[in-house]
């Protein structure tokens, strides 16, 4: 492990930067608040927000640790000496944040030598904080967390008994292929819920209030705490074919579950965009 990197410490750091940056992002969103800037597409949206929490996020990192990387969603991109890399995300759920709709959160990883140990998830219209250690479980304001819902009695659901959430991408071609798989996924399962924050949506599988979650196009900042969290809440986070999870697709569930729907999208050929 690299020197002077204690993950509860990195924990602590990464857990009061996304509180503060989340009281920010509450307390001085304008009213007037518009589109800052777009990204991918026209539907791919920043706000000056956005750039304010990650600069806050970011200085309030090298002010305790000038020599870590950082990789920030708007644009922070840090080489260090360290061993330790922050991946930001400082609103996860713009869309959400710009609409004023709740489900919206800060999202910060930590890495050590490339393996994620630490992550945190600030909820702040919920009023809910996730975290997690690497083998040391996954809380919500510090009570710990399991990836089963109520209705499973502790046990994975079979997929025609699956709430799933999912995301889409913002290219019209892929939203036309994620749409048409959504369709013959629908009936095969409970129901689908579209939250619009993959971390979020990580989140909800740690804590039961969904049993399983996918999602093509999430990028590390998307998935790195929340990631983390699903797995130490005893959920499998992966790809399909036996990959890691990665922006060509994002699996997560119970085990048993997440193998059942890894083949449903194997055998939709899920991960392409036409």
């Amino acid at each position: 492990m690299s020197e002077n990197a204690d993950p509860k410490d990195l924990l602590e750091l990464a857990v009061r930067l996304a509180a503060e940056a989340g009281r920010i992002l509450v307390r001085e969103r304008p009213r007037d608040l518009g589109v800052a800037d777009t990204k991918s597409s026209p539907t791919d949206i920043v706000t000056v927000m956005d750039q304010r929490s990650e600069k806050f996020i970011v200085e309030g990192i090298l002010a305790e640790r000038p020599d870590d990387a950082i990789l920030g969603e708007e644009g922070s991109d840090r080489e260090g000496t360290s061993g330790v890399r922050w991946v930001i995300d400082p609103i996860d759920g713009t869309v959400n944040y710009l609409y004023e709709l709740p489900l919206w959160g800060v999202s910060i990883g930590v890495e050590i030598d490339g393996e994620t140990v630490a992550g945190v998830v600030e909820i702040p219209m919920l009023r809910e904080t996730f975290t997690a250690l690497r083998g040391h479980g996954a809380y919500r304001n510090g009570e710990p967390i399991r990836a089963y819902s109520a209705q499973s009695e502790g046990k994975p659901v079979p997929l025609e008994r699956a709430l799933v959430a999912t995301g889409f991408g913002y290219a019209a071609q892929r939203r036309a292929v994620q749409g048409a798989i959504v369709a013959d996924l629908l009936p095969r399962v409970r129901d689908i819920r579209r939250g619009g924050s993959a971390a979020l949506d990580l989140c909800a599988v740690a804590c039961g209030r969904v049993d399983a979650y996918y999602e093509r196009g999430a990028k590390p900042w998307d998935l790195s705490a929340g990631a983390l969290i699903a797995q130490e809440a005893g959920a499998k986070v992966g790809g399909l074919y036996g990959a890691a999870a990665s922006d060509e697709m994002t699996v997560a569930a119970a085990e048993g579950l997440f193998e059942a729907l890894c083949d449903f999208l194997e055998g939709h050929d899920a991960a392409r965009d036409s």
